[in-house]
């Protein structure tokens, strides 16, 4: 008894098709480089912000509550040595409310708001990838 599979279940164990060949062919493999390079990229971009935005998350909210808490430490040495709340004051004035870099403004809120954005695009690179992993 030969328990041989019917042609058609054995081309497809064995992955031989009649159409894989000429311009089909061709065009699959172009959709599939296609899909491949648009997986890698939003792949990619979604690595960087998922890496840059809880970075940018910690500094703004950081940079946002150093103030208040030298603010309030100096408060609290009103009772202090006068030389020492004099250092204090002057380290209170030194932590900058803004940097200007270039062109570009940078506050504590607009860092938060960028860590915000970043972890969308991330969702968003997440949610193209992904797609684009199951059209490959």
């Amino acid at each position: 008894m030969d328990m041989q599979p019917p042609r058609h279940v054995a081309d497809r164990l064995i992955g031989t098709r009649d159409d894989a060949k000429g311009p089909i062919a061709v065009g699959a493999l172009i959709r599939t480089g296609m899909w491949s390079i648009s997986y890698f990229a939003f792949y990619f971009v979604q690595q960087i912000a998922e890496l840059l935005a809880p970075l940018l998350l910690i500094l703004g909210i950081g940079w946002y509550i150093l103030p208040h808490i030298v603010g309030a430490i100096t408060t609290s040495a009103a009772n202090a040595d006068p030389q020492a709340r004099d250092i204090m004051n002057h380290v209170a004035s030194t932590i900058p409310y803004q940097l200007q870099i270039g062109s570009h403004l940078l506050t504590p809120a607009s860092l938060i708001f960028d860590g915000f954005l970043l972890m969308a695009i991330a969702a968003i690179g997440a949610t193209i990838s992904a797609l684009a992993a199951r059209n490959m």
